[in-house]
């Protein structure tokens, strides 16, 4: 009898820490979230860019950022932009056209299309999907199919590269989606 007692306690104790130590995966501060979210946006891999050189045309294009963070242009060959903004690479595609090619370029840069988020997990279609500004995660959700039918509804688990490093952490329906997250709906226990 005490040997069943301590059997079930032991039982009852691991099931209790197993369940504990995966309530919150990874970093669970909705607020490192939500200040990556209005930060500045900065480009990566899967970006398309619309750049525009006032009075030369023929470098005037949209250029597609790379693996390695950059876009080839014509005459100034291969520039960085992998962690910039639209605004420091408008100065850096500027500067590399004064440095002999043009004599006071005026360069215009805009995103034409954001990289893909993808959704994972208990959706009815997983995959990578066009972003939209203004996303959060629950149109992120619809626009996977829905939940699954095992879905856990009340939240979920969000990846994204902040400072280089990719965070996870356990958010809201109403957090919202940068280009580039990965959102991992999961099951639910019960």
């Amino acid at each position: 009898m005490i040997a069943r007692r301590l059997l079930m306690l032991t039982v009852g104790a691991l099931t209790t820490a197993c369940l504990s130590a995966c309530a919150v995966p990874g970093d669970n501060r909705p607020e490192l979230y939500a200040a990556s979210a209005v930060d500045p946006y900065t480009l990566a891999a899967g970006d398309r860019l619309r750049v525009i050189v006032f009075g030369q045309d023929s470098l005037s294009n949209a250029y597609s950022v790379d693996g390695a963070g950059r876009i080839a242009m014509p005459l100034i060959g291969s520039v960085r932009v992998q962690g910039l903004t639209a605004q420091d690479v408008e100065r850096a595609v500027a500067a590399r056209l004064r440095d002999g090619y043009v004599r006071e370029p005026r360069v215009s840069v805009e995103v034409e299309a954001f990289r893909p988020f993808f959704v994972l997990g208990e959706v009815t279609g997983a995959g990578q999907f066009p972003f939209v500004d203004g996303m959060t995660v629950r149109t992120a959700v619809a626009i996977a199919g829905g939940f699954g039918p095992r879905a856990y509804q009340g939240a979920v688990d969000l990846t994204r590269v902040i400072d280089g490093v990719p965070v996870t952490g356990r958010v809201p329906l109403d957090a919202p989606v940068r280009p580039g997250d990965t959102i991992t709906v999961r099951e639910r226990i019960f």
